[in-house]
């Protein structure tokens, strides 16, 4: 019962009084996972391609905490365009509750500024199926309980009649980026928009409820501070339904040797959490480690609603000489 009563002061404290507002799972580390942030990120790397794994895990205290886990992959092509894959499974509580979305991505990247083409202007579009669903047959409802027989499973008024929910998905997004090589500060940013087409949320009732928008303003810059030494604030404000989120911090990125650069930084999600965050780009790969240390009431009622990230991402680049790299976006 303390179980259970904590589990609905978790879920109590995330949902405002206001109509619920269905909302998308979420990084820490959400420049890790592009194309989950704006799908004009697709194809944005200093290489030809990219492949890309995180991992998000919330609430250890509970049986059946929250688990995220997404993976992507990204095509740079020598035309103007460029095409990804996102893949995400968000799994949570005794109920089996199961968030599964997929999208493919087409970035179209040809939009050049300035004398040498550096400034460039990203649009995209995706598109994909969303599905959501949970097992009745693992809940328990209040009036299964009886104070002489104890605990019955088939005795319950709560009827619900659909478990699952699966539709058409789509979204849309742009970004701004000065690649500019050798200057002293390269501005990005952009906004994308998730949901275009309204999916039905719909489990247990026939009201024409729809998963509402999910819009996402985010932003930064890259400033050299040396030869072997940047700065990279950046900021994210994201929005659903009655929910926000505002997300504020940045990293340094430091160059030990020509194959080796180690990141260090921290971020702070308003009215939440502080997550430190630490990162290793060595030759291809970049991985990222980070903790989120909640800042809200939130740890007034529960043991630990912190929440632990890693992220994981390889960059492939072909045998062949590349031209002097321009920045393109943060390495997170």
């Amino acid at each position: 019962m303390k179980r259970i009563l904590v589990c609905m002061l978790l879920i109590g404290t995330l949902h405002t009084m206001q109509a619920p507002a269905q909302t998308d799972p979420h990084f820490s580390q959400y420049y890790a996972y592009p194309m989950w942030l704006n799908p004009a990120l697709t194809g944005a790397i200093d290489g030809d391609y990219r492949i890309s794994a995180n991992y998000r895990s919330q609430w250890s205290q509970l049986t059946k905490a929250f688990s995220t886990v997404g993976v992507s992959a990204d095509l740079a092509t020598s035309q103007s365009y460029n095409i990804g894959i996102n893949l995400l499974n968000q799994t949570a509580g005794d109920g089996g509750y199961r968030y599964t979305s997929g999208y493919v991505t087409f970035a179209y990247t040809g939009v050049r500024f300035g004398a040498e083409g550096y400034k460039r202007l990203v649009l995209a579009l995706q598109a994909g199926m969303l599905d959501r669903r949970f097992d009745p047959g693992k809940l328990s409802f209040g009036d299964q309980w009886n104070p002489v027989t104890g605990y019955d499973p088939t005795v319950s008024g709560d009827v619900m009649n659909r478990y699952a929910s699966t539709a058409f998905d789509a979204g849309a997004g742009a970004l701004y980026f000065d690649g500019e090589p050798d200057k002293k500060v390269n501005i990005f940013g952009g906004v994308s928009v998730y949901h275009l087409t309204r999916p039905d949320d719909k489990f247990y009732t026939n009201s024409p409820e729809k998963i509402p928008m999910r819009l996402n303003i985010h932003g930064g810059a890259r400033i050299g501070l040396g030869e072997s030494l940047f700065l990279t604030p950046n900021f994210l404000y994201s929005a659903q339904g009655n929910q926000t989120e505002k997300m504020l911090g940045a990293h340094i990125q430091l160059t030990a040797d020509v194959n080796t650069n180690v990141l260090l930084g921290g971020y702070y999600r308003f009215d939440d959490a502080v997550v430190p965050f630490a990162g290793l780009n060595f030759r291809n790969m970049v991985l990222g480690i980070s903790y989120d240390v909640n800042a809200s009431n939130l740890k007034n009622v529960s043991r630990s609603p912190n929440a632990f990230e890693l992220s994981l991402s390889f960059i492939g680049r072909k045998n062949r000489p590349y031209p002097v790299e321009y920045f393109i976006c943060p390495r997170l």
